[in-house]
């Protein structure tokens, strides 16, 4: 599996300089109509290693499909992907159609280095998930910059023996986040702080599924530090406080965070798949107990991530760039892979195969299906223009909030200050 995109404000740096990139006579349209043919050069994120039939095959049934065209298939590392992207942007050397995340299409997009798709492919959007289709949009700019390709998404967890010792309703988990906190207040009370409820400190995607505005509209600055945001944080506080949030959450990694679950310390606790496998080899008791639900949200739609296909608008070959890139997206290729791999398509109709409706009592499939039902109106929380950096500072801000060091109201004061200033430094 790749990565997530990781330094994305390195990007940004350096695509100024690529924005007036040379190309093809035509290399500021967005006409892709036209024959289909040519020399074209595909770049994936870290799929080489355990996918390398799955592309070679891809490729070869394209060019049987569309004769006169031949496509040379490179993989990046997952390690320094952004910087890549970045050089080749730079030098002019981006290959025509590459697999990027929303965060790493966005400075593409603005250098004017990404197709448009609205404009160039807008026959193919109705094949495709409308929240998938809307996640390469970007603030402040019409149009979308990549094809949606594969999602993903995990339920949550939760330990039915701890809810029944507090007196909750273990067949009803927390679906809201009003209904979680109370019931996390529960569950310290009743285990006089021994069994926190949350192991991780909330993250941009939580202020999301909460249904704070991140961002305003036109994409020039961040406003998760509104009314709703300092109410989310202020309950976080509160939890924090009553040790219905684990002690350590200030430093928790996601491993770390499995840990306390599969002993007992935590009651609820994102995860995938592979996870119940673990459960059921380390902690069988807690295999036997264990519950699964969706993503907590306010706004009844989950979380996803979600990878793309973009297309380089300086490419010299339109036709046969946007023609490969749909076709590497199309519903058949998509439900293909996310046969080989933990992923789910983000085309349209795919989610309601049997492969991810049908029961079959395995432990993989159970997950599967929980998370397939949950993705179709699922949404990307995380802002394009989110970076590394800027999840940095907002995690600093909520550590001092919940330490008591600054009020909620100011820590998301200070957060959103320190991310605008890097979202112009960005620009």
């Amino acid at each position: 599996m790749p990565r997530r995109a990781l330094a994305a404000a390195v990007v940004a740096l350096v695509l100024p300089l690529s924005a007036c990139g040379s190309g093809g006579d035509d290399s500021g349209s967005t006409d892709a109509s036209g024959k289909v043919e040519g020399d074209i050069t595909f770049q994936t994120w870290n799929l080489r290693a355990n996918f390398k039939p799955y592309f070679e095959g891809l490729v070869a049934d394209f060019e049987k499909k569309y004769p006169g065209t031949s496509v040379k298939w490179v993989d990046q590392p997952a390690e320094g992907y952004a910087d890549k992207i970045s050089a080749d942007a730079a030098g002019g050397t981006l290959p025509d159609v590459v697999n990027v995340s929303p965060d790493l299409v966005a400075p593409l997009a603005k250098a004017g280095l990404a197709l448009d798709l609205d404009k160039a492919a807008a026959k193919y959007k109705k094949e495709y998930l409308p929240g998938a289709w809307a996640s390469h949009e970007i603030p402040g700019t019409e149009g979308t910059y990549a094809f949606p390709w594969y999602l993903n998404t995990g339920p949550l967890f939760y330990n039915k023996s701890l809810f029944k010792e507090a007196g909750l309703d273990a067949s009803k988990p927390p679906k809201t986040y009003d209904e979680l906190f109370d019931n996390a207040l529960e569950l310290a009370d009743k285990s006089d702080g021994k069994v926190a409820t949350l192991a991780n400190v909330p993250t941009i995607e939580d202020f999301g599924r909460y249904g704070v505005e991140l961002m305003n509209k036109e994409g020039t600055g961040f406003a998760f530090n509104d009314a709703k945001g300092v109410e989310l944080l202020t309950r976080y506080k509160e939890l924090y406080d009553a040790k219905a949030l684990d002690s350590q959450a200030l430093t928790a990694t996601p491993e770390s965070s499995g840990k306390k679950f599969l002993t007992g310390a935590v009651a609820m606790n994102p995860g995938s798949a592979l996870d119940l496998g673990n459960f059921k080899k380390q902690a069988p008791n807690l295999y036997k107990n264990i519950g699964i639900t969706d993503q907590i949200t306010s706004t009844g739609k989950v979380n996803m991530y979600v990878m793309g296909v973009m297309v380089n608008a300086q490419t010299k070959r339109k036709p046969a760039a946007v023609a490969f890139a749909h076709f590497v997206t199309d519903a058949q290729n998509q439900m293909s892979f996310a046969k080989k791999v933990a992923i789910f398509p983000s085309t349209a109709g795919s989610l309601d195969d049997p492969y991810f409706t049908k029961e079959d009592g395995t432990d993989e499939t159970r997950v599967r299906i929980a998370a397939a039902k949950s993705l179709k109106n699922a949404v990307n929380y995380t802002p394009v223009l989110f970076s590394e950096q800027m999840k940095t500072e907002l995690r600093n801000s909520v550590a001092k909030a919940l330490q008591g060091k600054v009020s909620p109201e100011e820590a998301l004061d200070n957060a959103v200050k320190a991310c605008d200033r890097l979202l112009q430094q960005q620009g």
